[in-house]
């Protein structure tokens, strides 16, 4: 590009340079090579023009007699003025590109460590389901969308003898089970479905767009799942859940349904665990 600008740049100034002013367009190759930010190809352009502008002087008779000696000293001088002005704007040009590229960079990670904060606020750190605080401004909107006619169940979830469990394995056991129990809870819910580790060992599920009997095979199919496993680090003993389920109905508020939901989940605990109790369903 530079070769080029320069030959089609001389040519014009060759065939006119009886005009006195057209020897300054030898600088736009060398203003032209600023864009790329590149000094090599500054100065490049910069030698190029003077050897272009020393080869026609000498080979030259007729481009030679119409030069003064004052054009013989200036034009060089010219393109040397233009070359460094050139090479300031190129120093500027990239230390503002570094300061861009910095301040970009430093954007992109506070947007990353902004979408970490966010994530940690709404998360449990031990079962990456969502928090308490979490989960009740999703259950004000679900039961908001409920109100209006879409389909909401609520479901607890509490392990079975969960601090017999601590106080025989340790808390360390204790987070395990909490961990894989959150991992088959995940495992059957749907992506429209909001889990959450509502306290110790009890978790919360807001079930959407399903019928009540598909929230109950979703629940059954949980509790089946793990009363099925046999947990090494508990001599193969086993870990059950029992659960409360209730659908949100006309006439409840959402206080009313956590609280019979709660009620059923006590129910489940109190006459044997291991089991659902809903409205249909009660021990």
């Amino acid at each position: 590009m530079s070769i080029t600008s320069t030959f089609i740049t001389w040519v014009i100034i060759y065939l006119n340079y009886d005009v006195r002013i057209i020897p300054a367009l030898c600088l736009m190759p060398i203003f032209s090579s600023v864009i790329f930010f590149r000094k090599r190809l500054l100065w490049f352009s910069s030698i190029l023009q003077m050897v272009t502008f020393v080869t026609l002087y000498l080979s030259d008779a007729h481009f030679r007699d119409f030069l003064s000696s004052f054009d013989v000293v200036a034009t060089p001088s010219f393109i040397l003025a233009g070359t460094v002005i050139a090479h300031i704007i190129l120093i500027s040009g990239r230390e503002l590109m570094v300061d861009l590229q910095q301040t970009m960079q430093a954007k992109q990670e506070l947007i990353v460590r902004n979408a970490i904060m966010s994530k940690l606020s709404k998360t449990d750190g031990l079962t990456n389901l969502y928090n308490q605080i979490s989960f009740r401004d999703y259950y004000d909107t679900a039961f908001n969308y409920a109100s209006q006619g879409s389909c909401l169940h609520l479901a607890l979830l509490d392990i079975d003898n969960f601090k017999q469990i601590n106080d025989t394995y340790g808390h360390r056991v204790g987070d395990m089970v909490l961990g894989i129990i959150s991992q088959v809870i995940q495992q059957y819910i749907s992506s429209s479905d909001i889990a959450a580790r509502y306290g110790g060992e009890e978790f919360a599920l807001l079930i959407l767009d399903k019928n009540f009997d598909e929230a109950y095979e979703l629940v059954e199919s949980i509790r089946s799942h793990l009363s099925g496993l046999r947990w090494k680090e508990l001599n193969n003993q086993t870990v059950t859940v029992s659960i409360g389920l209730h659908s949100c109905e006309p006439g409840l508020t959402k206080e009313d349904l956590f609280e019979r939901v709660d009620s059923y989940l006590y129910q489940a605990k109190r006459s044997g665990k291991n089991k659902i109790v809903t409205a249909l369903h009660i021990a």
